[in-house]
């Protein structure tokens, strides 16, 4: 039988991230890498993040740790002191690369920078994920992951239409782009290094990740000069002569919200799912208004007004409050129409088609007693297999196994530098 492996098997990454950069770490683990996070004794400050397990607020309990830290061993270390500084310098010997998400210059002022790092492991990657990037007038700005979606534009494109901007849900997406960003150019890094030997600095700017969400807001105001703003449930259609349209995408159901192309004109896809979602609804005595209505020829997007739009709409939100987002997703598979059920997490953990996929790893906590599932793998490789190697590492767990069996400490030794405040 052949052995697979997995992508990033033989690569060793020190993690020296606080929230903004954990993600990167977590990718790079799952996909093989042996990522060692290096917390300060006592604990990570990340961990403090919750919701907890259980609602027990804990260090050991973090939903947030939990998820940005699975396939990482776990050390603790004061990089602050001379006897901490001297043993990264032995770990990053040992390592391809180092990711860090301190402002610039503090890892220089340390003596662990990446020029420090490259005098004693010339090929070393030395990944830095900060908010504005190392250079610049803001790249010693602090930033959260609210301002970093504010800066990056993508707040002002959220939210309802006529409202101020807003952040994207409870998580950190900016700190996830720029920790995604982050991994993507430590393995582009680690596959140059592979065909030259040459290691280098990987610049991270957690407001340039989040630029590249914003898909193609930049182009529409180069060209058409529109600022794009929070549309929420629509869809915007600039037009320079006739002024923006603005068509409901996100319409409620009897038991929930779908999201709906409805319209016509050049868009035969639409046309023929509005004709479709018509006739069905013309069935249950609905959407009469539109019997006769052809799509292609009458719907103009140049000319058609907001208030005809509206109206149009109207007619379909009555029909679509008869039906539950199975039924409408069911039947609009039958007829091809454009909907689709807005899922909640319960919908999403019950997914015929991610559970046919095999898309939920479940990994096992014993401290805790039980299993917890995870969402899996984000692409499927046959020959080198994504794969959760194990749950977020316990505070120092894995002290003894990196500092006595692979330093080479003795006992002794681990235990003054632990009296000591060093690990």
């Amino acid at each position: 039988m052949t052995k697979h492996h997995a992508l990033l098997e033989g690569m060793r990454v020190l993690d020296l991230t606080d929230e903004k950069g954990l993600f990167c770490g977590k990718v790079l683990g799952d996909f093989g890498a042996d990522v060692i996070k290096i917390e300060k004794p006592g604990g990570d400050p990340a961990r403090n993040i919750g919701p907890f397990y259980k609602d027990i607020p804990d260090p050991e309990k973090s939903l947030f740790w939990f998820a940005t830290n699975t396939s990482k061993r776990g050390i603790t270390l004061n990089i602050e002191t001379p006897d901490g500084q001297e043993l990264f310098r032995r770990l990053a010997k040992m390592a391809d690369v180092v990711v860090e998400s301190f402002e610039p210059g503090y890892m220089d002022c340390l003596g662990l920078g990446y020029a420090d790092l490259k005098s004693i492991k010339p090929d070393i990657i030395f990944t830095s994920i900060t908010p504005f990037g190392q250079t610049g007038p803001y790249a010693h700005y602090q930033a959260t992951d609210l301002v970093g979606a504010a800066m990056g534009g993508m707040a002002r494109i959220l939210g309802d239409l006529g409202r101020p901007p807003v952040r994207m849900g409870a998580d950190p997406q900016s700190y996830f782009h720029a920790g995604l960003q982050g991994a993507l150019g430590s393995m582009m890094a680690y596959y140059h290094r592979e065909m030259t030997g040459v290691g280098q600095h990987v610049d991270v700017s957690m407001q340039d990740a989040v630029e590249l969400t914003l898909m193609n807001a930049v182009e529409i105001f180069e060209i058409l000069k529109a600022n794009l703003v929070g549309l929420g449930q629509f869809f915007v259609s600039v037009r320079p002569q006739a002024g923006p349209l603005f068509t409901r995408t996100v319409v409620p159901c009897k038991d929930g919200y779908v999201t709906l192309m409805f319209g016509g004109g050049a868009f035969a896809g639409s046309s023929q799912s509005s004709r479709a979602l018509v006739d069905w609804a013309n069935t249950e005595g609905y959407v009469l208004e539109m019997k006769d209505y052809d799509f292609p020829t009458m719907w103009d997007n140049a000319t058609l007004t907001q208030q005809e739009s509206d109206t149009y709409n109207s007619y379909i939100a009555k029909f679509l409050m008869t039906k539950t987002k199975v039924e409408l997703y069911e039947e609009a598979v039958k007829r091809g129409i454009l909907l689709a059920p807005c899922a909640t997490f319960e919908d999403v953990l019950q997914n015929a088609q991610l559970e046919a996929r095999g898309f939920w790893e479940t990994v096992e906590h014993p401290e805790l007693g039980e299993s917890i599932r995870y969402p899996g793998a984000p692409v499927k490789m046959k020959e080198t297999p994504w794969k959760i190697q194990r749950r977020a590492p316990l505070i120092g767990e894995h002290n003894e196994e990196v500092y006595e069996e692979e330093l080479g400490l003795f006992k002794e030794q681990v235990a003054i530098l632990k009296a000591n405040g060093v690990i």
